[in-house]
């Protein structure tokens, strides 16, 4: 970075318009757009101790001659995790809108929030055109990103419009938002200590010897700790219903992807079991993408889930003690295996430029259900094939499906596999749990 853009550093501090500079410099090649005003545009404000840039957290601190400051080391320490992420520009993750979600308000004294900020803005502009012109005053970033840059919108029956971002972004924008809930829980309580024995001061500032006051850069962010099957066996009716639950699941890190915050309580909806808690973007990568109740899209993702993070989605579900004695899968999870799994040799091909492509969108329906493995039969078909717009591949009796995956399993994950069978638990009900419906969040905790 050349030394033109700081002209005023003082041990080891910079203006914020200088770190504005330096931000946009140091992530030119980022995978992920940046804000050319993380520091000092709106939402960022310097008053308020601290500015997001990506998942980290950088103090602002006010210098002599009443100027606002930031380390420069924590510039580029953020600038440098951001440059790390990579980014699927086809792997989207639904940020709304949800029916029935409550509308917050957000404010310079609340966290982030950073999807109902996105869909307040959204929904006051109008349509994403309309949002991605600068107006004076609105906020371009959150947590440095510019969001706006990479906002899909999508029409189902040209009525409904839903916007997506890509999964890398959400994790990110997560990770901001409770690295700044930790924070300003950690101030409020440093602030009400200190009230006792010193002058009221700044939560996030202290003075140092020559008057100039100074924050600690690394900031009293909690770490994570990682979840050890603590709710192993509970039931989700019982535990979604205990005070504190949500507070007790924001400390743990995600269990599958274990980076992540955790921000829901995954579960079984067939069995009522909960699994484990997640991040919102693996739980939203491991919902069956509906068409109707009995009719799942088997979209790219179920390559994540079923080939090269098959272990740990695996051990995953088989954290529902019902699939793991039962060594099988929730009935929409077991459909998208046999679709995609069983059922892939027989899906047709065209020509493409780099060799063939699979051809059209594969999808995976079934009449009855698990309750009455003896009827249920899942229908395997491909959408819009030019030999035949809705054309069948394969109708699969659910208990072969379930024999088939069976194999698969001690073939390709034998440590879960060896976990599973009804020899390996005691106790369970003999009758299937009925389904928990879940009303609560923004519909991200459903399956």
């Amino acid at each position: 970075m050349s030394e033109r853009v700081m002209p005023g550093r003082t041990d080891g501090l910079i203006t914020l318009g200088a770190a504005d500079a330096l931000w946009v410099d140091l992530t030119a090649d980022s995978a992920v757009p940046t804000a050319s005003g993380a520091f000092t545009c709106s939402p960022a404000h310097a008053r308020a101790g601290y500015v997001l840039l990506g998942g980290h957290v950088v103090a602002t601190v006010r210098a002599s001659g009443g100027q606002w400051s930031v380390p420069e080391v924590e510039v580029r320490r953020a600038a440098a995790e951001l440059n790390a992420v990579g980014m699927d520009e086809q792997d989207l993750v639904r940020i709304g809108p949800f029916r029935g979600a409550p509308r917050q308000e957000c404010n310079e004294g609340t966290p982030l929030r950073w999807r109902q900020r996105i869909m307040g803005e959204l929904q006051e502009l109008g349509v994403p055109e309309r949002a991605a012109r600068r107006e004076v005053g609105r906020p371009y970033h959150l947590a440095g990103i510019d969001w706006r840059q990479m906002l899909v919108e999508q029409t189902r029956d040209g009525t409904q419009r839903t916007w997506w971002l890509p999964r890398a972004v959400v994790k990110l924008l997560d990770a901001a938002e409770h690295t700044e809930t930790q924070w300003v829980q950690a101030a409020r309580t440093r602030q009400a200590s200190a009230a006792v024995t010193e002058p009221p001061s700044h939560p996030l500032q202290a003075r140092a010897a020559d008057g100039r006051q100074t924050t600690s850069p690394e900031g009293p962010t909690a770490s994570l700790r990682p979840y050890n099957a603590e709710l192993e066996g509970q039931l989700y009716s019982v535990l979604s219903r205990k005070p504190g639950t949500s507070r007790r699941v924001a400390g743990w890190a995600c269990a599958v992807c274990r980076t992540a915050p955790a921000a829901v309580l995954d579960h079984c909806h067939e069995h009522g079991y909960v699994r484990a808690p997640v991040c919102q973007s693996c739980n939203t990568q491991e919902r069956p993408d509906h068409l109707y109740s009995n009719d799942i899209r088997v979209a790219n993702r179920y390559t994540r889930l079923f080939h090269t993070d098959t272990d740990d989605w695996l051990r995953h579900w088989h954290r529902c003690p019902g699939c793991r004695a039962r060594t099988t899968l929730p009935l929409p999870h077991l459909a998208a295996w046999t679709a995609h799994i069983a059922c892939r040799s027989l899906r047709p091909t065209h020509r493409a430029p780099r060799g063939r492509k699979p051809c059209g969108v594969l999808r995976v329906s079934w009449t009855g259900s698990q309750k009455a493995p003896r009827s249920c039969l899942l229908t395997v078909a491909v959408d819009f094939c030019p030999s035949g717009e809705h054309r069948v591949l394969a109708r699969v009796p659910y208990r072969e499906a379930a024999e088939r995956f069976r194999v698969w399993l001690a073939e390709t994950a034998p440590a879960v596999a060896a976990a599973a069978g009804p020899d390996r638990l005691d106790g369970l009900p003999a009758q299937f749990r009925p389904v928990i419906a879940d009303t609560s969040g923004e519909g991200l905790a459903l399956f």
